[in-house]
């Protein structure tokens, strides 16, 4: 459909993506302008460089190795609970960060659950803080990825070469030589790229579990520039450096992303005759639900005890993060829908290309632009919060528009020539044909976005003075004080406010949509 026949406008759309595309090439910038102004890298920075790559190295091919065997007893087993085993490996993206590391402290740590089984056998307790620390807390968080994105992977192989395996007399290692490993050679390259990347902006867990001068990453240390040098050219050239490592890092995880698979088959449900034993598989499936489960039993058991404990700061925090939430989501909202709808509308590949440009800026190089930027005109620290809804909102733009473009355009493609023939107005059509058709979607990613915000340490950390805190700032401050037992309690807060902000907002757009 092209000129009067299309349904929707596209205007409100690129006008969203061009204050997207503003605020992001805007803020990179000042960063790069600022950065003239600094000396040079010291030593310091050069080793924060060097332990940045090795952790995330490291995170991406722990979580990647681990996760081709459970990836490969999913796809071979069928068992009760498998279901909800895989929509628990989903979990952690939305789970808040601060939470899950507090579990893994609680598990892990010098005084966790497996250092008291070690101290009973005469064995020293376990160290999380440093570079160990990091990389477990990075696989905690992407061998679910990583086991998804193998497991999608081998569903896709058609079901005819596993029949025609069987029928030749191939065993369990011929089908994985012949028939799994040359598709593990063309997905787990993407994987390593994506789960790189995602953690070369890993900020809150390099926070917590990292720090001193042999455990600091880029993001921390554009962090530490801030708060204890105030050096905003160090800060900014550092945030550059960082920049091109994640944009870098990107575009390799697009290159990779886009080889080709097995070809189609006749899309039967794949039967695995090479099942053999199934020990070894039950061994790798209890490995990665225990690994996922402990650190959040944890918190949920620790936090209902530490739940009387938490002083009032706590709850004041609790309601910052909620209106937090509300304001980012209302934000990415009020830009995602004008931007999906262009992008349905027609061929507005930059509509879509601003709305992905969050993924090669991470929240604190985005937010020492902002910085910078506001710094002569107003006192950064008083729009703390709006700022970091903002940031927040552009963050989880890339997600939802992955979300709503699909269904914009199936949406657009399906009733937008009859709405063209009854003459139909624009906003009648957005408001009576394409919104209540998206309602899943809004839902879905406005739960995302709340959750995702609601538990964000990042940007918030920069700005916020100590009278100002979100919640997981508030959690952070507390585990500093070693109040551990309010910190668990507030965890738990954390816990359920952010799932129940993602089931409320998912549920409420289903819900509507079926009445």
């Amino acid at each position: 459909m092209a000129g009067r026949a299309q349904p929707v406008s596209p205007i409100a759309g690129i006008g969203a993506a061009a204050l997207v595309a503003a605020l992001i090439l805007g803020t990179l910038a000042a960063v790069g302008l600022r950065a003239e102004t600094s000396s040079g890298l010291g030593p310091s920075d050069w080793a924060a460089l060097r332990f940045t790559l090795t952790q995330a190295v490291l995170s991406a091919l722990f979580s990647a190795a681990l996760a081709v065997p459970v990836a490969r007893a999913l796809a071979r087993r069928r068992f009760a609970g498998r279901s909800a085993l895989i929509a628990l490996l989903g979990a952690p993206f939305i789970l808040p960060v601060i939470v899950a590391i507090l579990g893994l402290i609680q598990v892990f740590g010098r005084a966790g659950w497996i250092s008291d089984i070690l101290g009973y056998v005469g064995l020293p307790p376990l160290r999380i803080y440093g570079l160990h620390g990091v990389v477990l807390a990075h696989v905690f968080f992407n061998l679910p990825l990583a086991t998804r994105l193998i497991l999608q992977a081998w569903q896709e192989v058609p079901a005819e070469r596993f029949r025609l395996a069987a029928q030749l007399g191939c065993d369990g290692w011929a089908m994985f030589r012949l028939i799994e490993w040359p598709m593990l050679k063309r997905t787990l390259p993407g994987v390593l790229a994506v789960i790189f990347a995602i953690c070369l902006t890993s900020f809150a867990v390099a926070l917590t579990l990292g720090g001193g001068p042999r455990a600091t990453t880029l993001e921390l240390a554009i962090f530490q520039a801030f708060t204890y040098d105030f050096d905003l050219g160090r800060a900014a050239l550092l945030s550059t450096l960082q920049l091109a490592l994640t944009a870098a890092a990107a575009l390799a995880a697009l290159k990779f992303s886009g080889k080709d698979g097995f070809g189609t088959g006749l899309d039967r449900a794949i039967r695995r005759w090479d099942g053999g034993a199934p020990v070894t598989d039950v061994f790798w499936i209890m490995v990665a639900a225990t690994f996922l489960l402990l650190p959040l039993a944890s918190v949920v058991l620790s936090g209902v005890a530490g739940v009387m404990d938490m002083p009032a700061q706590v709850y004041r925090a609790a309601v910052t993060s909620i209106l937090v939430a509300a304001a980012s989501t209302a934000l990415l909202l009020m830009l995602a829908l004008p931007m999906a709808t262009a992008v349905a509308a027609g061929r507005f590949g930059l509509v879509e290309l601003s709305g992905i440009l969050g993924l090669a800026a991470s929240p604190l190089v985005i937010g020492t632009g902002l910085f910078i930027l506001i710094r002569p005109m107003a006192n950064p620290a008083t729009l703390a919060l709006p700022i970091t809804a903002l940031v927040n909102a552009v963050m989880a733009l890339p997600f939802a528009l992955r979300i709503l473009v699909p269904a914009a355009r199936d949406t657009v493609s399906r009733h937008g020539r009859l709405a063209a023939s009854l003459n139909m107005s624009r906003t009648t059509f957005f408001t009576r044909i394409l919104l209540p058709r998206l309602r899943p979607q809004i839902g879905f990613a406005a739960g995302l976005s709340a959750a995702l915000s609601m538990g964000d340490l990042g940007v918030i950390a920069l700005f916020a003075d100590p009278q100002i805190a979100t919640l997981p700032l508030q959690i952070y401050r507390l585990m500093g004080a070693y109040q551990m037992q309010a910190a668990a309690g507030a965890a738990l807060l954390l816990l359920i406010l952010s799932m129940g902000a993602f089931w409320l907002l998912d549920r409420g757009g289903r819900w509507h949509a079926e009445t």
